[in-house]
């Protein structure tokens, strides 16, 4: 599967952004779906999972109740909608896909991923 991600931009803190990540090759719909996000110096680190149908996902602590992330398995996409972005948020999104039955936190989990989107929150 290759998967392109877009959407990132540069926003105020406080402000909203929607994440897209577009899938192609084998059925989308057997992938759970994950993003990812790196900031300079730092490791890469796991935002949000959702399972293939879209019905179970799992959040990071920092992001839960401002990032939702969703999945439209007709238009093999992922999105990530992000709210109240703090300057922390600051990030290369990336997105994730595996073919393990269930979500992962784990990065070693997911087998494809594509090149990130900036996101940058000014303060």
């Amino acid at each position: 599967v290759q998967l392109q991600a877009s959407g990132g931009g540069l926003v105020q803190a406080g402000g909203s952004l929607r994440l897209s990540c577009a899938a192609s090759g084998r059925t989308f719909s057997s992938y759970v779906m994950a993003w990812f996000r790196q900031a300079p110096g730092t490791e890469r680190e796991f935002v949000a999972t959702i399972s293939r149908s879209g019905g179970n996902t799992v959040y990071a602590d920092s992001v839960k109740g401002r990032f939702t992330i969703s999945r439209d398995n007709a238009k093999n996409t992922v999105y990530l909608q992000m709210n109240s972005l703090k300057a922390e948020d600051t990030a290369v999104y990336y997105c994730y896909a595996s073919i393990a039955p269930i979500p992962s936190t784990q990065r070693r989990d997911y087998a494809y991923w594509g090149q990130g989107t900036q996101v940058t929150v000014s303060s």
